[in-house]
């Protein structure tokens, strides 16, 4: 439990990239692009020299794309902003993380979720993941999501169609597994192929990974297999931390006949490691400088067995943490106007008129020291496990009046374990099962194509879920030394007692959907769809493993805990899009959405707070105004899309993975395929994304850094935390760690001799890192480059990564605990790949 005082900061955000500097780059390209239009339109096609796109690497829009509509329609033809990267994509420039596919996709930057890189941000806020088109269990940051077993992977910005069932609104990753039949035609593979590859890097990186697939038959029946198995056993750069993690992928597609087929298939993921809430004590100082206040502090284990439980933090046996007293009603002039000077006044007696006695929050032994970006929070016993197993079965039947039925049974389920020393625990145990089908049709007549898709759907989910976050102290622990009794807290897990939260229950989803597209042959476009949810939910809190008082629950008797809830909520879910395709190339394009969505929390657990409340189901409104265009032959593709969305309702909202927000942003892509041999692609995003809630309260409940008050210094206070309300006046209630504009070229070219060699450019502004704006994250650029060498069989590649060795950060949490802590980003490094393919 925190002390709270309420002050408004003294915001001092800038702008690192000058907006000069991108608007003259967004002329150019608009220069540019209008000459490619005008150029296109202008030759015949006799004068058009014809360009045989050979080297594109799946990089152009030509494919059907079912994961956006569920409809035939390619990523050009689709009325929404998305971005799609191939398996060749990620090959060629070396991409192992969802962290990397920024440089190919607009508006999917990342915050730090502790260092963990569980699913993206796009368009400012957490997405979703998808794989083969249904919702997976949410994974903000329990394990890495793998991407090398993935054939092609989709991102789509902006909350998903109605047809997949309520979902966030920021948009969403779709991962297509590895398999043996080829999407664009259907076929099967012609003969067996695989690989075996190995990868080496820095800081001990070591990854094996195998593949094989090929047809086959089963009695009379055809059928295709595809099988991927990925081992890594790696360390780190951060001292304390590593990775051991195993991947198994299989995927199977059988026809019974001429007119019925199945697929199936699975992954397990076994994931061992470690979250990094990065470096605390944050100051400007140390972020310019590395320059970082030492010392150490009150000793709290009373019974010496070298961790301190929540009832140590009890000093006087209250039922609640002396740390820091509790104030809710602190609104001085001094602190509303952003400035704490102390006035002539000692800093502690100051800080005792101000907050109460501090005596305990002292450090000992202050100091200072240079600290280096490898030292970070990790413990040598903190630990991060988590366990996936995903399963599917499709049957894909065509009738004789050309209906097709597809039914897609899903079963996903994970348990995680989440340890920190400086105290922060969590588990999960959760499940879900989706059974959907889809009915549809093609017809169609002399001028005008019309499909439709009917699809009823049901799923469940059932959780146990359980979270340890009294006491959470990140200053305690002295990053120049190990973590020790002086900083170590007696974890929840570790004794299964004493959560600050603990929830068990489910909710099932009885939904509804039908989508309508029109295609005329004059090149109007219209789609329309809607879906109607209904969502039974139940959730409990099991109250002999509660810790009272706790940060959640603000008693010690157990009288303000509500034990249980169970309601049903409903909603509607519709979109609506009309495009137009014209002889130039080029095709405008709006969609209108409103998206009904689930507040479910890191572990997909609802919790009673949020049913009592009404909170747990929302929706979210988008609008968004686009072009996309296909010039020179179809050997350059672009995008250009600006947009607003937000949800409805502000009070509806998850704090870690489903926040109540209105963005709005502009994105714009292009890939490009100069010669067969030479590809590159520009992006480029613009985004805001405002806190709704915190508008309207007109302040923000937050960890109070030391930069947010001057005149304190604030060793005083990192024996415990300060905590307190932030106003949103100075900031516009903007999320804070996410940068504005963000500009990336890549550019990969093939000699044609069997080497090849890639590039990317990732130039980042600066941001605040946190919501009080008292510490900027710096602009940064990074350079990667890789050289890879392709023969029959083999292929041999070496990648550097960040090569100008930029000193750059990323901020980690940033509306709760971003002026606290911060993740120092990983120096220059290099990892060299080889496989054999046959």
């Amino acid at each position: 439990m925190t002390g709270l005082v309420v002050f408004k900061p003294n915001f001092k955000y800038k702008t690192g990239l000058s907006m000069n500097i991108i608007g003259r780059k967004l002329m150019h390209c608009a220069v540019f692009f209008a000459l490619v239009v005008a150029g296109n339109a202008a030759m015949s096609e006799s004068e058009m020299e014809e360009v045989v796109v050979k080297g594109d690497l799946g990089s152009l829009p030509g494919e059907r794309v079912k994961s956006i509509f569920g409809f035939d329609k390619s990523v050009l033809e689709t009325p929404r902003s998305l971005s799609t990267i191939s398996e060749e994509m990620m090959d060629r420039f070396n991409m192992h993380d969802i962290d990397e596919l920024v440089a190919l996709a607009p508006g999917s930057f990342t915050q730090s979720f502790f260092g963990v890189a569980g699913g993206l941000d796009v368009r400012g806020t957490p997405g979703e993941t998808y794989f083969r088109g249904v919702r997976r269990l949410d994974n903000p940051g329990n394990y890495p999501t793998p991407i090398g077993a993935s054939d092609r992977i989709d991102i789509v910005r902006g909350p998903a169609s109605p047809i997949y069932g309520p979902s966030k609104i920021g948009g969403y990753l779709n991962f297509n597994p590895k398999s043996a039949r080829v999407e664009e035609t259907g076929a099967y593979i012609e003969e067996t192929t695989g690989a075996m590859s190995l990868t080496s890097g820095s800081w001990d990186k070591h990854v094996l990974s195998a593949e094989v697939g090929g047809p086959g038959r089963l009695g009379s029946n055809d059928l295709g297999y595809y099988l991927y198995g990925e081992s890594e056993h790696s360390g780190s750069y951060y001292d304390n931390s590593g990775v051991d993690q195993n991947l198994v992928q299989a995927s199977f597609d059988m026809d019974l006949s001429d007119t019925v087929r199945i697929q199936f298939g699975g992954m397990y993921h076994d994931y061992a490691g470690n979250q990094n809430a990065g470096w605390n004590r944050l100051t400007q100082d140390l972020i310019d400088t590395g320059t970082y206040i030492t010392g150490t502090p009150i000793p709290l284990d009373a019974n010496g067995d070298g961790s301190i439980s929540h009832q140590e933090f009890d000093t006087d046996g209250d039922g609640f943490t002396n740390m820091n007293p509790f104030r809710f009603d602190w609104m001085t002039p001094d602190i509303a106007g952003g400035s704490l000077q102390p006035n002539n006044t000692d800093d502690i007696d100051f800080l005792e008129l101000l907050i109460g006695d501090t005596s305990m929050l002292n450090l000992q032994n202050v100091g200072t020291a240079h600290l280096e970006g490898n030292q970070t929070l990790i413990a040598s016993d903190d630990l991060l496990e988590n366990q996936v197993l995903t399963l599917y079965f499709d049957l894909i039947a065509t009738l004789d009046n050309n209906w097709e039925i597809k039914n897609q049974l899903f079963y996903e389920q994970y348990e995680n374990l989440n340890e920190n020393a400086y105290g922060f625990s969590q588990f999960h145990d959760t499940s879900v099962v989706e059974d959907k089908l889809v009915l549809s049709k093609v017809f169609d007549g002399d001028a005008v194509t019309t499909s439709i898709q009917i699809s009823p759907s049901i799923r469940f989910t059932d959780f146990a879920h359980g979270d340890d976050y009294t006491n959470e102290y990140f200053h305690r622990r002295d990053l120049t030394g190990p973590s020790t009794a002086l900083d170590r807290r007696l974890l929840a897990t570790r004794i299964d007692d004493d959560y600050t939260e603990y929830y068990v229950g489910d909710y099932l989803d009885l939904g509804f959907a039908v989508m309508l597209d029109l295609t005329w042959e004059a090149g109007l476009s219209i789609l329309v769809g809607a879906r109607y949810d209904t969502i039974d939910m139940n959730s409990s809190q099991v109250a002999d493993k509660l810790l009272l008082a706790s940060s959640n629950n603000f008693c010690t008797d157990g009288s303000c805990i509500d034990l249980k809830a169970d309601d049903e909520f409903s909603g509607s879910s519709w979109t609506a899009s009309i495009s137009y395709a014209t002889p130039i190339g080029l095709i405008p394009y709006v969609t209108l959405s409103e998206q009904a969505t689930v507040i479910a929390g890191q572990g997909a657990e609802i919790t009673v707070g949020n049913i009592l409340g009404g909170g747990a189901f929302d929706t979210s409104e988008l609008q968004e105004f686009g072009i996309k265009g296909s010039l020179l032959d179809d050997s350059l593709y672009f995008a250009l899309s600006v947009y607003e969305q937000e949800r409805t309702d502000f009070s509806a909202q998850s704090i870690v993975t489903n926040q109540a927000t209105k963005t709005e942003g502009v994105e714009f892509e292009v890939r490009w395929v100069v010669t067969e041999q030479f590809l590159m692609t520009l992006g480029y995003s613009k985004i805001e994304v405002i806190n709704l809630n915190t508008i309207d309260d007109g302040y923000r409940f937050s960890f109070i850094g030391g930069d947010d008050m001057p005149g304190i210094s604030p060793d005083l206070l990192w024996g415990g935390q300060l905590g307190g309300f932030v106003s949103a006046e100075a900031s516009g209630g903007r999320r804070a760690g996410m940068p504005e504009n963000i500009v990336s070229v890549t550019g990969t070219y093939d000699f044609g001799n069997g080497l090849a060699v890639s590039a990317s450019i990732i130039d980042v502004e600066e941001t605040p890192s946190s919501f009080s704006g008292s510490i900027m994250l710096p602009a940064y650029t990074l350079v990667n480059l890789s050289l890879a060498y392709e023969t029959e069989n083999w292929l041999m590649s070496v990648s550097g990564k960040n090569l100008t060795d930029e000193r750059y950060f990323r901020a980690n949490f940033p509306n709760l605990f971003g002026n606290a802590i911060v993740l120092p980003e990983l120096p220059r490094h290099y990892q060299a790949r080889l496989q054999y393919r046959f």
